[in-house]
C-alpha cells in the first residue's frame, strides 16, 4: 500500500513540473518577446520596452532557457515559439548601419576623438589620466560638475595641452565641455535638459562640427523627453551641410532604440560598429564588458573616417570613456 502511495505521488509530481515549466517558460519567453516585437516594428514603445531594448543581445539568455524549460516540460508550441524569438533576436544582433563607402584619395587630417561621461564629475582625476596617457585631439565631456571637474579643466597642466575649450551647463549632471588642440569657435548648441554645446573646429585648415551629446535617459518619466532630444541631435544631422560632423558623447541609447538608429540614418556611422566592435559594452561599467549596453557612441559623416576605437575604464563613474582614432577626407 506505501508502494502504490508513493508511485501516485511520483505520477502526480511529473505533471506538476512540466506546468510549472511551462509557466516559467512562457513568463521568460513573454519577457524576450515584447521588446523583440518592437525592435522589428521600428518603435521603442513604452516603459518597459526602451529599457529592455538596451540589452536586447542578452534577451538571447532567457530565450534559450525558456526553450530548455520548453524541451524539459514536452510543451511544444513553447519550442516553437521559443526558437522563433532566438532567431529574431539572432537576426537583429548583427551590426546596424554599416554600410558606409571608403573615402577617396590621401587623408587631409588625422585626430583622436575621446568621450567620457564622469558621473557628476567623479571620475575626473581618471579623465585627466586618460587625457596624459590617450592624447587625444578633441575631447567631449558630459558629467562635468563646476567644481572639481571644471575647476581640473582649467589647471595650467591641461590648458597647455588643450587651450581651446567649451563649457557648458552649471549642474553636476547637465554640465558639459569640449576639449581641443585646436582651434575652435562656439557653434550653438542642441537644446536639452542636459548641456549640450556644439564647437566649429579648423583641424590643419579644414573645419569640422564637433557636437557634445546627452540626451535624458529613457527613465519612465523622461521617455518623451529623451525622444525629442534625440530628434534634436537628427535633425542636426540630417541639416549638416557640408562641413564634416562629430557628434560625441552618452546617447543613453544604443543601436537597438529607435531613436538612436534615426540619428544613423540621417547620414552617420557609429565609429566602434565600423571598427569592429559594434556591441562592446560602455554601461554600466561595474558589469562591462561581460553584461551591458553600448550607449556611449562616437558618430561621424562621411568625410571622415574611423580606423581604431578603444574602449577605457575610468575610476569612480559608472561609464566607459571611449576614443577614436579618425581619419578626415576631403567632401564631396
Amino acid at each position: 500500500m506505501a508502494t502504490g502511495n508513493a508511485t501516485a505521488a511520483a505520477t502526480g509530481t511529473a505533471p506538476r513540473r512540466r506546468r510549472a515549466a511551462t509557466v516559467v517558460a512562457g513568463a521568460l519567453l513573454l519577457v524576450a518577446t515584447v521588446p523583440l516585437v518592437f525592435r522589428a516594428a521600428g518603435s521603442d514603445g513604452v516603459t518597459p520596452v526602451p529599457q529592455l531594448l538596451a540589452f536586447l543581445p542578452w534577451l538571447l539568455v532567457p530565450a534559450g532557457l525558456a526553450l530548455a524549460l520548453s524541451l524539459a516540460a514536452r510543451w511544444r508550441p513553447g519550442l516553437f515559439w521559443a526558437a522563433a524569438v532566438l532567431l529574431g533576436l539572432t537576426a537583429f544582433v548583427r551590426p546596424y548601419g554599416d554600410g558606409a563607402p571608403a573615402p577617396h584619395g590621401a587623408p587631409l587630417a588625422r585626430l583622436r576623438v575621446l568621450t567620457a561621461n564622469l558621473e557628476f564629475g567623479r571620475a575626473t582625476d581618471g579623465l585627466l589620466a586618460a587625457l596624459r596617457r590617450e592624447s587625444p585631439d578633441l575631447v567631449a565631456v558630459q558629467e562635468c560638475d563646476p567644481e572639481r571637474c571644471a575647476t581640473a579643466l582649467d589647471s595650467p597642466a591641461v590648458r597647455a595641452a588643450y587651450p581651446f575649450r567649451l563649457l557648458a551647463g552649471h549642474g553636476a549632471s547637465e554640465g558639459s565641455a569640449v576639449l581641443s588642440r585646436f582651434p575652435l569657435r562656439a557653434d550653438g548648441a542642441v537644446a536639452g535638459e542636459l548641456a549640450m554645446p556644439r564647437a566649429s573646429v579648423t583641424v590643419q585648415g579644414h573645419r569640422l562640427r564637433f557636437q557634445v551629446a546627452h540626451p535624458m535617459p529613457p527613465l519612465p518619466a523622461s521617455l518623451a523627453t529623451w525622444r525629442t532630444e534625440l530628434g534634436r541631435l537628427r535633425d542636426l544631422a540630417a541639416a549638416r551641410g557640408p562641413e564634416p560632423l562629430v557628434i560625441a558623447g552618452d546617447f543613453n541609447s544604443s543601436q537597438d532604440h529607435a531613436a538612436f538608429r534615426a540619428v544613423l540614418e540621417a547620414g552617420l556611422h557609429d565609429s566602434a560598429g565600423r571598427t569592429g566592435s559594434p556591441r562592446t559594452p560602455t554601461w554600466p561599467a561595474r558589469t562591462t564588458p561581460v553584461l551591458g549596453a553600448q550607449i556611449d557612441h562616437v558618430l561621424v559623416s562621411d568625410a571622415l573616417r574611423p580606423r581604431a576605437a578603444r574602449f577605457l575604464d575610468l575610476p569612480e563613474t559608472d561609464h566607459r570613456a571611449l576614443a577614436v582614432d579618425l581619419e578626415l577626407y576631403a567632401t564631396r
